[in-house]
């Protein structure tokens, strides 16, 4: 028999077993039977792969479901101790990690502190890291399915290469790689905003959409984009940068070496600088703006809702283009209150296009040091519902 003729079933096979592992996460519990009527697969077909990833530890039988009439039903389900993934969100000072089953709830929590900006010196220290969170959890390392990590700047997710990361002042350092030779394990690495959206698509099941857009607000600005249930990150991995979309090309100097990016006046820092100048020169961080926003100082009421107009008029802008269903607001500065909120909401409904806000929901979520760590577990949770035709995608881009 031709090899191409097995490749081809071996492909279709790979496919199936996707769509099914696919099928049993998002319905929770289902029998084969609703399988075979779900998926277009034969019954012969489920029983064949559900029995593989029986065997292999990703789904288990559950007690028998309800019958109509004869004997009822074993249901399966998404085994979330099938499987154990690390996140590490990596930032300037020390990296953020968790180790999570298949349903990303959290068994072991660790921070550890960089000594220096050097990658060998990162390298380290993440290896000590992920080494640490395995000891406590109590899980084998052979069940760990891989590491993802989460760092700001321009990041290559298919060649797992920083191209850029204004922290570490990096460039072109083959992270990916570095990891994997250590650890010896899969390690993915992302744009950390990029993962904190993956979350979204794979972490929180009450996210049914296919089309959204994350965008969070701190030290900088940053943006991850869904659309048609994939995320988005351009032709090597620098899609999203919002902060650095100029607002006012007379406006402060950007970290990037440009003027008047929105993250030059949106940003913590950004805040904390303008309301020393409006404000009070005693302001120690933005903190001690919101506290007196909060409070009904005038002026640093107006620094946070100057910030919201010019975020609400880029979020417009975002609509106008990718007419998105949802954008969701986290990070750091979703604690800026109801000064900055109101003027977002009403500088973007004031710049949208006429018809593309209604149906648009904008929602703040809530913000924690977990939230990033989760989101790059999603990165490897992701791989492993990933179609094989998507993983190969991958793999062909990796080799040129």
């Amino acid at each position: 028999m031709s090899s191409i003729l097995l490749g081809n079933r071996d492909l279709i096979r790979s496919i199936n077993r996707s769509i099914l592992l696919n099928a049993i996460k998002t319905r929770g519990e289902v029998s084969r039977a609703a399988l075979a009527h779900l998926t277009g697969l034969s019954p012969a077909t489920v029983t064949a792969i559900t029995g593989q990833l029986i065997k292999e530890g990703l789904v288990f039988e559950k007690a028998t479901g309800d019958s109509t009439g004869g004997r009822p039903p074993i249901m399966l389900a998404l085994n979330p101790r099938g499987g154990f993934v690390i996140g590490i969100k990596l930032m300037e000072g020390h990296a953020i990690g968790a180790l999570t089953d298949l349903n990303a709830a959290i068994l072991a929590k660790d921070t550890i502190d960089l000594a220096d900006k050097q990658v060998e010196t990162s390298v380290e220290m993440l290896s000590i890291l992920v080494n640490r969170l395995v000891q406590s959890s109590g899980v084998r390392k052979k069940q760990l399915l891989g590491v993802g990590i989460g760092l700001a700047g321009v990041v290559d997710f298919t060649h797992g290469i920083v191209r850029q990361n204004p922290f570490f002042g990096w460039r072109n350092i083959p992270l990916g790689d570095l990891l994997e030779t250590r650890l010896r394990v899969p390690v993915f690495i992302d744009n950390d905003v990029n993962t904190l959206t993956l979350s979204e698509k794979w972490i929180n099941r009450s996210q049914p959409e296919d089309n959204f857009i994350v965008i969070t607000v701190g030290r900088g600005i940053g943006m991850g984009i869904i659309i048609n249930g994939q995320i988005y990150r351009g032709k090597a991995g620098g899609a999203g940068e919002l902060g650095h979309m100029v607002v006012d090309a007379n406006g402060p100097l950007c970290d990037c070496g440009r003027h008047g990016c929105l993250e030059s006046l949106v940003s913590d820092r950004a805040l904390v600088a303008q309301a020393r100048q409006v404000v009070s020169a005693d302001i120690a961080d933005l903190d001690d703006v919101i506290r007196l926003a909060t409070a009904g100082q005038t002026e640093a009421v107006g620094v946070l809702s100057r910030a919201g107009v010019l975020l609400g008029r880029q979020i417009a802008n975002l609509v106008n283009v990718f007419d998105p269903k949802l954008i969701i607001i986290s990070g750091e500065g979703t604690r800026m209150g109801e000064a900055f909120f109101a003027a977002v909401r009403t500088a973007f409904h004031d710049s949208v296009m006429t018809g593309l806000a209604e149906d648009t929901e904008i929602r703040v979520n809530s913000w924690g040091d977990d939230i990033w760590a989760l989101g790059a577990a999603s990165l490897v949770i992701a791989e492993i519902f990933k179609s094989p035709i998507q993983k190969e995608e991958r793999l062909d881009q990796a080799r040129k």
